[in-house]
């Protein structure tokens, strides 16, 4: 077995053990959690969407403990300003000179809690940092450590006080992950654990413990990058995402940067399953996160209750799939 097979295989078992060390802590998002190691593979970033108290932040605060990389936590609000996410030039009284001071944006792994309910100017701020992979400022284009992602909340039912994404910034995210509330057993396991003396305030005394980190990344995303796609996989991406552009219903349909998304996350998905190659299941079991967000229905298809995950489900319907 050759070294890079030996390290491809190791990086996995970090990975899938990342998964489980999640779930000492978030019980029933396992799909969620799976997301968030692809968006690791894929150096993508992530829009985790839920309604209050399904531990979305909880979720991310597990991942980054089981992580042997450095994280920051944004909670953004109405006065937030570019500055406090990306940094500012500061001056230093004793020296009579001008500095860089980093923001928390020179990260990991940055939680950007709640993005919108800072305004626009302020989550704009990070369109730079999440395509470039770097602050420009004075200047001077100043580059994040790798790996960089984003992992931003929103919560779906509350817009009172809050600035919607704009489109530029959703096509930005490579998936849209939501967390619905659990079932009966998640819940009964969730307020168990809570009997037992969980606190998710300290995940250190709930056992969590890095189990991968950066070395394990790289390894897995050059084990990505080796999977392979035939034609017929790439034609069936571009069907879809081709399909969703045609529809009534939807104003904006999926643009290449989406199809090139779907492709990314299948591979990565592939991978993670011990495959070498992609097939047509794989693209399917991604469709809905990868490109849900990057579809813009018409209004007056969504008073008829049409929705992004309807509007995938006719088009993952209608689309032949490969043979």
């Amino acid at each position: 077995m050759s070294s890079a097979t030996e390290n491809a295989t190791g990086a996995r078992d970090a990975l899938i053990a990342l998964r489980a060390e999640v779930g000492k802590a978030v019980v029933g998002n396992d799909a969620a959690v799976t997301g968030l190691i692809l968006a690791l593979l894929c150096r993508g970033h992530v829009l985790l969407e839920g309604v209050p108290g399904v531990a979305k932040t909880l979720l991310v605060r597990a991942l980054a403990a089981s992580l042997d990389l450095e994280t920051t936590r944004v909670q953004f609000t109405p006065d937030l300003m570019p500055g406090d996410v990306t940094g500012s030039i500061v001056y230093d009284a004793h020296s009579g000179e001008f500095s860089f001071r980093e923001g928390p944006v020179f990260t990991n792994l940055l939680l950007a809690d709640e993005i919108n309910r800072t305004p626009p100017k302020t989550q704009s701020s990070l369109l730079e940092a999440m395509e470039e992979r770097q602050v420009s400022l004075d200047g001077k284009s100043r580059p994040l450590p790798d790996p960089f992602i984003v992992i931003a909340t929103q919560n779906p039912v509350e817009y009172e006080g809050t600035y919607p994404l704009p489109e530029a910034q959703l096509d930005r995210f490579l998936l849209k992950l939501t967390m619905p509330t659990p079932s009966r057993e998640d819940e009964i396991g969730i307020l168990w654990r809570h009997a037992q003396g969980f606190d998710p305030r300290n995940l250190a005394a709930a056992g969590l413990k890095s189990v991968a980190g950066a070395a394990e990344l790289a390894a897995a995303r050059e084990a990505v990058a080796r999977v392979t796609v035939g034609p017929e996989v790439i034609g069936y991406v571009v069907d879809l995402c081709r399909a969703t552009r045609q529809l009534p219903s939807v104003r904006i349909g999926v643009s290449p940067r989406g199809a090139t998304a779907l492709l990314a996350v299948a591979r990565a998905w592939a991978w993670l399953a011990g495959r070498d190659y992609t097939t047509p299941d794989d693209v399917k079991a991604l469709a809905r996160p990868a490109l849900r967000h990057r579809l813009d229905v018409r209004p007056e298809a969504e008073l008829e209750g049409v929705t992004a995950d309807g509007v995938l489900d006719r088009v993952l319907a209608s689309v032949p799939v490969p043979r």
